[in-house]
């Protein structure tokens, strides 16, 4: 226990470093997001650093394994997976790489992902465990391609992707932690550690830039994650779809919309919720301050309600979601921008 502690301690460090490394690189190289119409941001910033939560996520996970804290085929899970995203998220952020072809890779990926980790496990829904078969397999592989994109949708204001990843990571070690699964904490909590370091030069007003290779990698790690977790226990898939609802009642409700008036969902916007708060605010930090506090004070409970108090998953999950959805309406999630909003 004592070497994985450590081990999490030095990759926020390591992260930390490599972060501001990415930074000198990204300005000597003018690799620079300049404000446009389709940006939320004001003022030129360097992009990129989340390569610095891919290296030291993906470095330490040997480690990880060497010391008992991880399965090697969940390693080579999020090794395949990860490293591939990463890669694809690199070269979009350093030229353009066509939707088709991404989202090939993203499929790839993910099959990838499900194969060392043997696809969707029994599902426990209203009380009776599905065992869904190849149509489960189907619907995990979805699942890890929408998650990696909403990822890389909801990554628009600063300090909220790491914050969301940060948040859902702790609450599921401690959700892990009560009840007595507390071999599992260490993926999430070594995920945390990296998002922590970067999450320092992140933080409103950002100095740098996750960019699609940082954010698409955490999405689809989360996503393994949940899987993995959810072999151990079906109710832990519903905890970690809890923690993580922010993001994912605010992607999916933006693009049902954007759907149906018919807009190409894979063009830049800034149509999101959170979005539209931040122009609303005049400031990120309000809004992502508020992601903060919906997934400490909102969300972990009604999570720690299934897993401790053995509620329905899928109940407390529109439990949960149901204020997430109000505010997504409420700020105008998927509509188009005008001059007042």
């Amino acid at each position: 226990m004592g070497f994985l502690l450590s081990l999490v301690l030095v990759i926020a460090f390591v992260a930390l470093l490599l972060t501001w490394v990415l930074r000198r690189y990204a300005l000597s190289r003018s690799l620079i997001d300049i404000p446009n119409a389709r940006s939320s941001h004001s003022v030129p910033t360097p992009r990129g650093g989340g390569v610095a939560i891919v290296v030291s996520f993906l470095g330490a996970l040997p480690l990880m394994v060497g010391g008992g804290g991880l399965s090697w085929a969940a390693a080579v899970a999020m090794l395949g997976a990860g490293a591939f995203v990463a890669l694809l998220g690199f070269l979009d952020d350093h030229g353009h790489i066509a939707a088709r072809y991404r989202l090939l890779g993203h499929f790839s990926a993910s099959a990838w992902a499900l194969f060392w980790i043997s696809g969707l496990p029994t599902v426990n829904f209203g009380g009776v465990a599905l065992d869904l078969g190849w149509i489960g397999h189907l619907l995990a592989l979805l699942y890890l391609v929408w998650m990696l994109n909403l990822y890389n949708f909801m990554d628009g204001i600063d300090g909220i992707a790491s914050i969301e990843a940060l948040t859902a990571c702790v609450g599921a070690s401690l959700i892990y932690w009560l009840t007595g699964h507390g071999d599992m904490i260490w993926p999430p909590l070594l995920l945390a550690g990296a998002v922590v370091g970067f999450l320092y030069w992140n933080f409103p007003p950002a100095r740098i830039f996750m960019g699609d290779a940082g954010s698409g990698f955490l999405g689809i790690i989360l996503g393994i994650l949940s899987l993995q977790a959810a072999w151990i226990s079906p109710s832990f898939l519903w905890v970690w779809l809890i923690l993580l609802g922010v993001f994912i009642v605010d992607a999916t409700f933006t693009l049902g919309r954007r759907l149906v008036r018919g807009d190409k969902v894979y063009e830049a916007h800034r149509s999101h919720a959170y979005q539209f708060a931040s122009r609303r605010f005049g400031k990120h930090l309000p809004v992502t301050f508020a992601v903060c506090l919906i997934n400490m004070l909102w969300l972990l409970p009604v999570a720690l309600g299934v897993a401790l108090l053995d509620l329905d998953g899928f109940a407390c999950l529109v439990v949960a979601y149901l204020p997430l959805t109000y505010l997504a309406f409420k700020f105008n999630a998927g509509e188009v921008e005008t001059p007042s909003k």
